[in-house]
């Protein structure tokens, strides 16, 4: 990873944590958190490990036009993935995700990235889904207005996720045109000796948009989008019972404190989308304080919760992931090659021993 780009995910994550720490009891957020009842978290776990396997059939389900491969394959891949977008800023754990579909299946990185990406903006579109639908509830309950930034967060998400939805969905319904358009902006853009290793990742890209060319698959790729989080979203909820002094006010309720988590989840994930030191820091917590105590529950319980649930969606894929890279033999050095992400997709030089294209 490049010092900019580590430098400026260190200095995004000090803002967030300046802000949630500033004039917090630490000495009762680490109180009430050695008093969290934790065997909440095992019900937790569970529900969250049924979100990687829809995550990973969704991804079997995108793969399938590039090369059909079962879900014992892709899901530790998945989990690694994870894991390296855990350990790593920038959620390089995706580059790390198609080198290692790469190494094991043959699978274009290129191909595979495309097919990442589509994840990603049905991810963002759910999580938008999530804080419309959770405003109602925020104007109802909440103290406060929702902060200017995240506001603005919720706006500029908009724009770059529909808006990205839109270029995918013409780029795989008009693969022709596309190209044609792709190809005169490659040749007037770039150096000649570049062109057949441009056009041939184009191609291998292109190749993993085509699930988006039928309509019956992009509405299961969305409907799998929605139960990968609320079932993740199910995480927040047992989560939250681990501390009883939440259940109070709107939460008291079951169903209003799920909604209001849904609201929670589709904030946090999208600030999770800024450049952040490696595991989220900061950009997973701040936004959740601020949610949470909009809905008044105090500072100290909702810090105390939003780490207890980050270290649960933290740790458990982490450690696993850990153990599938062993068993898959894979080193450290095999994560730095995949966030080369000029190597990776065969762009420039290649590092020794980095999967070209073919």
């Amino acid at each position: 990873m490049k010092r900019w780009q580590l430098g400026l995910g260190l200095a995004v994550s000090a803002v967030f944590l300046f802000i949630a720490l500033n004039g917090l009891r630490l000495d009762e957020v680490w109180r009430l958190v050695q008093g969290a009842d934790l065997l909440w978290l095992l019900p937790g776990v569970i529900v969250y490990f049924g979100a990687v396997a829809a995550r990973t059939w969704r991804w079997a389900t995108l793969l399938r036009p590039v090369k059909p491969l079962p879900l014992r394959t892709l899901f530790p891949v998945v989990v690694i993935g994870y894991m390296g977008n855990n350990i790593y800023p920038f959620r390089a754990g995706e580059l790390v995700r198609a080198y290692v579909l790469k190494r094991q299946r043959g699978v274009s990185v290129s191909a595979s990235l495309a097919t990442v990406f589509i994840e990603r903006i049905f991810d963002g579109v759910t999580m938008l889904l999530f804080v419309f639908l959770g405003l109602p509830l925020f104007a109802r309950y909440s103290q406060v207005q929702l902060p200017t930034s995240l506001e603005s967060l919720v706006v500029l998400g908009s724009l770059a996720f529909f808006g990205a939805l839109l270029a995918f969905l013409i780029l795989a319904s008009h693969p022709e045109q596309a190209t044609r358009a792709l190809s005169w902006v490659l040749h007037r853009f770039v150096p000649h000796r570049f062109h057949e290793t441009a056009h041939g990742l184009l191609d291998r890209f292109q190749s993993g948009l085509s699930t988006l060319r039928s309509g019956r698959d992009v509405l299961k790729i969305f409907v799998t989008s929605l139960v990968i989080w609320l079932t993740e979203t199910l995480k927040y909820w047992f989560v939250l019972h681990a501390f009883p002094g939440m259940l109070a006010g709107p939460f008291a309720d079951p169903f209003t404190a799920f909604y209001a988590l849904m609201l929670m989840n589709g904030i946090v994930n999208l600030a999770t989308t800024l450049p952040s030191a490696p595991g989220y820091v900061g950009t997973f917590d701040t936004p959740g304080i601020l949610v949470l105590t909009a809905f008044g529950i105090g500072r100290e319980v909702a810090t105390a919760y939003t780490l207890v649930l980050h270290a649960a969606l933290w740790l458990p894929i982490t450690a696993l992931g850990a153990i599938y890279m062993l068993r898959e033999s894979l080193s450290w050095q095999d994560f730095a090659r995949a966030s080369e992400a000029r190597s990776v997709v065969g762009a420039g030089p290649s590092l020794p021993g980095a999967v070209k294209e073919q």
